[in-house]
């Protein structure tokens, strides 16, 4: 079939600024005429033309509702703009680290690789009619766009007074797999449907010893739980846990991906993912059934990762810190040792003591996956992680649930190893005391004040930065408690990048304690309404007689002076946060 470019007049349509993790907005702002379009071809014109005409790109999300009728705009807008091909995984759906996989590994047919993607997602948000979707462009390395390149974007949202759209294209099929071939204008255009699982669990069995995995998985003292929160990690967690590790189904937990995520909130948090904490022994009430060993869940993207013991939570920051102290001995992927750590700022220092220990390079950067991304492409960082349930390494360059989730099943594998057959096998708990009993403990928690309103958020911001001119006065705020130490220092978070010279200001508001606790403040760009404040509180223990206390018993005091240093409840008017974790 020969399709036509047709020319669509329109006007440019406020907001369309995309974050750090593109543009996220509700679903009934997405479905206005022309705001997509507008935000594609403003998109494509940002892009240097060889990043277009001829090239191949990646089209999928993870599956949320409007998902199937945006990837068909894609598809005929891409036609339009002079794309060669289109890649899309089955049913419309790729994880986000697996559309940074299938950038960076996979080979077409005809020898073409991927230059770029959409990726249709807003990430942990919820989905459905009412909720939130989103988009953002990743590069042909297969991480997140630069600043530089969604800043053109923004601008080119400004003025844009036309898009390019092969209207006249059918809708492709994308549940079945396979490739339609069309001709217009400059010749030749395809698309195809993959599998979207291959290229992924490929990669995975190429970094970690999948039989290791499966004979601890084998072991009948070994019990597992993966709850996919109904997200987009339901489309690998059979192929990988199942099939490959010989998992039981019944470990499975709502993977069946759905547009609405079954009517929840797909943030693997303890808020969020229930039924999983339930089940691990962590709920509000008692359950007479023996919890599993081992549990973990996915956000609606599958880049981010929450892991469970029997009755024990593991911190994020705990999570990375302990993967990168057991990597090179678990993972064969690191055999040959680590090029360096990093983590984001707000997330606790505990990878910061690894790194000293082991003789690591390590890097604070701000919030976003894209710092991380220059590191490791520049050779400086092989794991990395965010305290809002991210955790990667440089095997791509986007945060990856699953990988995280291997990782941890690794450790656990080569800890057990001898001992499958013993009285008891090591478990998660054991690992993270022992961690402890090493590096210390950093007592961390995570207070989320959600969409509250824009203008209080800011004013609150505001504030904190007008404070911090004054150490007195903020140490006056504690009074007279012997429990929290003094305030040395107060500053605004500003990173310049090792790489590229660049440098990021006003990346959150930070309080340093003379014995190494911190209080952050951020606000988060996350969300689709009003804003998200974010307080991030940490209290670090060398002493192991008190590195077993309950975090939030330990970080009491410190949470009390945080809300009385922001005027927290005077500002927004919450006297609670809406998640803690």
């Amino acid at each position: 079939m020969v399709f036509k470019v047709s020319k669509v007049s329109t006007t440019p349509i406020d907001g369309q600024k995309p974050g750090t993790s593109g543009l996220r907005k509700k679903v009934k702002v997405f479905i206005q005429p022309h705001y997509l379009q507008n935000f594609v071809q403003s998109t494509f014109n940002a892009l240097t033309p060889e990043k277009v005409r001829g090239a191949t790109l990646v089209v999928s999300g993870d599956g949320r509702y409007f998902s199937k009728d945006a990837i068909q705009i894609i598809i005929k807008m891409s036609a339009a703009n002079g794309v060669r091909r289109v890649w899309v995984g089955q049913n419309g759906l790729l994880s986000t680290p697996a559309v940074s996989a299938v950038i960076r590994e996979r080979v077409g047919v005809d020898g073409s690789k991927a230059t770029g993607a959409f990726i249709l997602t807003a990430s942990h948000n919820p989905g459905g009619p009412h909720e939130d979707f989103g988009i953002k462009y990743n590069m042909e390395n297969g991480g997140p766009a630069p600043e530089a390149i969604t800043d053109k974007i923004f601008e080119n949202t400004k003025t844009i007074t036309e898009y390019l759209i092969a209207e006249d294209l059918p809708n492709i099929d994308i549940s079945t797999i396979g490739v339609a071939n069309f001709s217009g204008p400059e010749g030749q255009f395809d698309v195809e449907v993959f599998d979207s699982a291959s290229d992924y669990v490929k990669l995975m069995k190429s970094i970690f010893d999948f039989e290791l995995i499966r004979k601890l998985l084998s072991s009948s003292k070994f019990t597992f739980c993966y709850d996919a929160l109904h997200g987009v990690a339901g489309a690998y967690a059979h192929r990988i846990f199942v099939e490959e590790l010989g998992a039981q189904e019944s470990s499975l937990l709502n993977c069946v991906p759905k547009e609405d995520f079954g009517g929840g909130h797909p943030d693997p948090n303890l808020t969020y993912a229930k039924e999983l904490v339930a089940r691990m022994g962590l709920g509000k009430s008692d359950s007479a059934v023996d919890p599993p060993e081992f549990g973990a869940a996915a956000d609606g993207d599958a880049d981010r990762n929450m892991i469970l013991g029997k009755r024990f939570f593991v911190t994020p920051s705990d999570s990375v810190a302990i993967i990168a102290a057991n990597a090179v001995n678990a993972i064969p992927y690191f055999s040959s040792g680590l090029k360096g750590v990093a983590r984001s700022m707000p997330t606790s220092a505990a990878i910061d003591v690894v790194a000293k220990n082991l003789n690591l390079k390590f890097f604070e950067v701000p919030t976003g996956w894209k710092f991380f991304g220059n590191l490791m492409d520049a050779g400086l960082c092989s794991i990395c992680g965010e305290e809002s349930f991210g955790t990667g390494s440089d095997h791509i360059r986007e945060k990856d649930g699953i990988w995280a989730v291997l990782a941890w099943l690794s450790i656990l594998a080569f800890k057990n190893k001898e001992n499958l057959n013993g009285d008891k096998l090591v478990t998660v708990e054991d690992i993270v005391r022992q961690h402890w009993a090493i590096y210390g403990r950093h007592y961390y928690t995570r207070y989320d004040y959600e969409n509250v309103d824009a203008g209080a958020a800011k004013d609150l911001m505001a504030y904190l930065v007008k404070l911090q001119s004054s150490l007195d006065e903020i140490n006056s705020v504690k009074g007279a408690r012997s429990d929290v130490s003094n305030v040395i220092n107060a500053d605004e978070f500003e990173y310049k990048d090792p790489v590229d010279g660049s440098v990021s200001k006003h990346q959150g508001i930070r309080f340093l304690f003379e014995d190494g606790s911190r209080l952050v403040f951020r606000l988060s760009g996350t969300g689709s309404e009003g804003a998200t404040i974010r307080l991030y509180i940490e209290q670090y223990e060398k002493d192991s007689s008190k590195t077993g206390r309950d975090s939030q018993e330990a970080l009491a005091p410190l949470v009390e002076v945080a809300l009385k240093l922001s005027k927290m409840l005077e500002f927004t008017g919450r006297s609670a946060p809406t998640v803690i974790t």
